[in-house]
Order: C-alpha cells, then sequence, then structure tokens
C-alpha cells in the first residue's frame, strides 16, 4: 500500500511551519554550519521546500528570525527585575554556542534592513539591564551600554571561531573578565 501523503493544513498551518523551521535551522546549521543546504532545514522541520521559501526566502531572514528568537528570550528575561547582567550574558553564552554559524552573516550584513532592529532591541535591552544593575551597585558608574555592546560583540565572534566543544568554556573565561572590568571601583 503506498504511503499517504500528508494533508495540506492551507495557511494554518503557517506559523507552525514557521517556528518548526527556525527549530531545525538551528539544529542544522549548529551541526553542519552555515552551509547546509536549506533542503535539510525543511526536510528536518517536516515541511516542503515551498513552506521553506514562503517564509524565509533567503538564508539571511533564516538568520534574522533566529536571532530575533534570541532576542525575544533575552528581553523576557531581562523583564524579571531579579536579572543581573552576569545572567544575562550568561544566557547570551547559551544562545551563541548553538547559533554560531548565523553570527558571521549577521554581522557581515549588519547594515542590511533587515538586521538593524537586532541591534536595537539588544541595545535597549542592554541599556534597562545596565541601568538596573548601576542602582543595585554591582556595575562601576564608567560602564556605559557600548561597553557591554562591545562585550557581546567580542564574546559571539570569539564563539563563532572556537570548536564547539571547547565554546562552554571559553564564554564563561569571558564572562568573568567581563565581570572584572565592569566591577565597581
Amino acid at each position: 500500500m503506498p504511503p499517504t501523503a500528508k494533508a495540506n493544513r492551507g495557511p494554518s498551518a503557517g506559523p507552525e511551519n514557521r517556528r518548526a523551521l527556525i527549530a531545525a535551522a538551528r539544529e542544522v546549521f549548529a551541526t553542519d554550519g552555515l552551509s547546509a543546504p536549506l533542503s535539510a532545514v525543511a526536510r528536518r522541520a517536516g515541511v516542503g521546500q515551498g513552506s521553506l521559501y514562503r517564509h524565509f526566502p533567503e538564508r539571511m531572514d533564516l538568520a534574522v528570525a533566529v536571532f530575533d528568537e534570541n532576542l525575544t528570550e533575552l528581553e523576557a528575561f531581562v523583564d524579571n527585575p531579579d536579572s543581573t547582567l552576569d545572567a544575562l550574558l550568561n544566557l547570551v553564552i547559551e544562545q551563541a554556542v548553538v547559533s554560531t554559524a548565523f553570527i558571521d552573516l549577521i554581522w557581515a550584513n549588519s547594515h542590511d534592513a533587515r538586521v538593524l532592529h537586532l541591534g536595537d532591541r539588544l541595545r535597549s535591552m542592554v541599556e534597562r539591564e545596565l541601568t538596573r544593575e548601576k542602582e543595585a551597585g554591582r556595575i562601576g558608574a564608567h560602564v556605559d551600554p557600548e561597553d557591554v555592546l562591545l562585550a557581546v560583540s567580542m564574546l559571539a565572534g570569539v564563539l563563532a571561531r572556537t570548536d564547539a566543544d571547547d565554546r562552554p568554556a571559553a564564554g564563561r573565561r569571558a564572562v568573568t573578565l567581563f565581570t572584572l572590568a565592569f566591577s565597581p571601583r
């Protein structure tokens, strides 16, 4: 008996397919790098390539979607009044460890209109966290948002160029350095 074709659920499947594609992209690109074929992402997500290209016409669109999702998670974290800059940096490390394939693509296209909002969202989040940290006396008055954004950029760059098995330890060392540099004087 031939296999039964999957029923096409039409537009109602769109949001679920989009989520599945983003999750699949994280897995595929974490394993195979940015040059992994997009067909592998569609296959892992359990959708057709047409669905992939409807949601993400270009590889950059997929990378931006992954980073948007990362930023949504970080924003929710910063919304917690008990969050700290160290914990935020550790969460950035966790995300970067599995998103390293996209870091260079985003960095190389930092002036692309699809990417610009990512920096704005990160800046806003850092400003909120930094204000709270200064008020609590955990961060020195000498630290400004540009310092933290530079630290995040340096961290992402280092993790993207570090062997996968060594990334968590490299991230921990970086946070230790940033903590010392950002401490009150």
